[in-house]
C-alpha cells in the first residue's frame, strides 16, 4: 500500500503530484484541468469525478493498485481487479509469459511480482540457485534477499559490491515511485545484509553485469526487465519478466555446452 494510504483523495493526489516533482501549474498544462480546480480537489473543496481521477492518474503514472486507492478515497468503486494468475481471465497473458520463460532457455529468466517475489522461473535459473540454503528457497522466494544473503547467491557473486548497489538502487527507485511501504521495508532489509562496498563498472561494460562463480567458471550476465504495458489488472500490472543474457562469448559458450550435455543425459 502507498505511504498515504487512508488519506483523502485530495491528499493522495497531492502526494503523487509532489512525488512526480510537478507543480499544480505543470499538471494543469499536461491534463487540461485548471489549477483552480486542482487546488480545490487537493484541499478537499471539490470531489473529483472518476474521469478526472483517471486522467490525473494516467499523467502521474500511478500504478493500478494505487489508482484503486484513489477511487476508493473518492467514494468510488475500484476500476481494476486483482485476480490470481491462474484465473481464467488471465490465462492468455500467463500462458504468453510462460512461453517467453521457456523460449529463453538455455538462459535464466524469472517472473517477479512488484516486491521481487519469484512467481515463476525457467529451468536455467538452477545455475543461479546452486548452493543456496534450502530455507531461502522456501516460497515465497524473494529474489533481492536471496541474491544478497550470505547463504544465498552473495558468496558466488564475484562483483558483489557492484551488483548489490545495482539491486538496492532498483528497489529504492521503485519504492520512491510507488510510495509502497513494503518496498521501503525490502530496501531496508536488503541493505542490512552484509556485503562489500559498491565497485565501479569496468570501462568496457555498457551494462552492469552479474558475475557468478560456477562449476563452469565465472559466468557474466546482464538482465533485461519487461512488463505488460497494456495491463488492466493489478496482478498483471505488477509483474516483471527478468531475463538474463550472456554478457560475453565465454558465458554464451559455457551455457550452450551445459545445455548440450544436459540434453545428452
Amino acid at each position: 500500500m502507498a505511504e498515504a494510504s487512508g488519506a483523502g483523495v485530495g491528499d493522495l493526489l497531492r502526494s503523487w503530484r509532489r512525488r512526480r516533482q510537478l507543480s499544480q501549474l505543470d499538471l494543469s498544462a499536461r491534463t487540461g484541468v485548471s489549477t483552480r480546480h486542482l487546488s480545490y480537489v487537493e484541499t478537499g473543496r471539490s470531489r473529483p469525478t472518476r474521469a478526472m481521477i483517471e486522467r490525473l492518474a494516467a499523467e502521474l503514472e500511478i500504478p493500478l493498485r494505487e489508482r484503486n486507492e484513489l477511487l476508493l478515497a473518492a467514494g468510488l468503486a475500484p476500476a481494476y481487479p486483482e485476480r490470481s494468475l491462474d484465473a481464467p481471465e488471465l490465462l492468455a497473458v500467463s500462458g504468453a509469459l510462460q512461453t517467453i520463460l521457456d523460449a529463453h532457455l538455455p538462459f535464466p529468466a524469472l517472473l517477479l511480482d512488484r516486491w521481487w517475489n519469484v512467481v515463476d522461473r525457467n529451468a536455467a535459473t538452477d545455475v543461479l540457485l546452486a548452493g543456496c540454503a534450502a530455507e531461502l528457497l522456501e516460497p515465497p522466494v524473494n529474489a533481492v534477499l536471496l541474491t544478497l544473503h550470505p547463504e544465498g547467491l552473495a558468496p558466488r557473486i564475484a562483483n558483489l559490491g557492484q551488483w548489490r548497489a545495482h539491486l538496492l538502487a532498483q528497489v529504492r527507485s521503485r519504492a520512491a515511485r510507488t510510495g509502497d511501504r513494503r518496498l521501503h521495508q525490502l530496501a531496508d532489509r536488503a541493505a542490512a545484509l552484509p556485503g562489500e562496498d559498491a565497485g565501479r563498472a569496468a570501462r568496457a561494460d555498457v551494462v552492469v553485469p552479474l558475475e557468478l562463480e560456477t562449476a563452469a567458471g565465472v559466468l557474466r550476465f546482464f538482465s533485461i526487465s519487461t512488463a505488460v504495458e497494456s495491463a488492466a489488472d493489478v496482478t498483471i500490472d505488477e509483474l516483471r519478466l527478468e531475463a538474463f543474457y550472456p554478457a560475453d562469448e565465454a558465458t554464451r559458450g559455457a551455457i550452450a555446452a551445459g545445455a548440450q550435455a544436459a540434453a545428452r543425459r
